[in-house]
């Protein structure tokens, strides 16, 4: 995995990721999660993810303009997917590599045909505590089977009616909270102690994200959003479907 094969990639994988994170402020580890699946286990994937994760997210959350209202609203998801992400953080550490993939590649099929068919959701203010915590607990075991914290967050999220940077700012906080759960569970069970090189890789990958990030927002001034979006969103759907079936496959 250390061969210059592997850098190249991992460069690429990650600007590419970085550019669309850069146009439509979100996606950076859903895809980077995705192309690093084609190479190496989904455990793999997901700890070279976390640094980059964390960052960009974090950097998303800290430009936003109401984090404290946010945080009110937002305490019983944010709190279940804590808890349920610690506790089953264990599911992509076992033996299991093809199912998790299968289960990563069903994640993001489902969560690019959401996109492609534009549903969208509305939740009444009074039931967000309730629906707010089955959807954080929901998010956490995707999270820790697949690394990928998107589904069914950020459907959810989308259906509270906040204005655009509010909706970016808890995007932020929903992505931040899970990454540093996921990163937490992982080190519970030693991971880190077996592959510190890919900590090594992940400030790799977190420079070339952000190269790409800034490509990205140099695009975005320049190119049709909603364009970039479908494409974006049809080719998640054929590297999810692909991911699934090959998973399925060796099962």
């Amino acid at each position: 995995m250390e061969s210059w094969e592997f850098w190249v990639a991992v460069a690429i994988i990650f600007v590419g990721a970085g550019i669309v994170k850069g146009v439509v402020g979100m996606g950076l580890p859903t895809i980077a999660m995705g192309l690093l699946a084609l190479k190496m286990p989904p455990l793999e994937a997901a700890t070279l993810l976390l640094i980059p994760s964390f960052v960009t997210n974090a950097w998303q959350l800290a430009t936003g303009p109401s984090l404290r209202n946010l945080w009110r609203r937002m305490w019983p998801m944010l709190t279940a997917i804590v808890v349920v992400t610690l506790a089953s953080a264990g599911l992509i550490v076992g033996g299991h590599a093809h199912i998790a993939q299968a289960a990563l590649g069903l994640s993001l099929a489902i969560y690019a045909t959401l996109g492609l068919l534009k549903i969208h959701f509305k939740v009444p203010p009074a039931h967000e505590p309730w629906i707010g915590a089955f959807m954080g607990a929901a998010t956490g075991v995707v999270t820790g089977a697949t690394g990928i914290n998107v589904i069914p967050a950020v459907p959810y999220l989308q259906s509270l009616d906040l204005e655009r940077d509010d909706l970016i700012q808890a995007l932020g906080l929903s992505f931040t909270v899970s990454t540093m759960a996921m990163a937490a569970g992982l080190l519970h069970r030693g991971v880190f102690t077996h592959s510190t090189w890919l900590l090594g890789a992940s400030l790799f990958a977190l420079v070339a994200g952000f190269i790409g990030m800034f490509i990205g927002q140099y695009l975005r001034e320049r190119m049709s959003l909603e364009t970039f979006r479908r494409i974006f969103q049809i080719g998640l759907l054929v590297l999810g479907t692909y991911l699934a079936l090959e998973g399925f496959a060796h099962m």
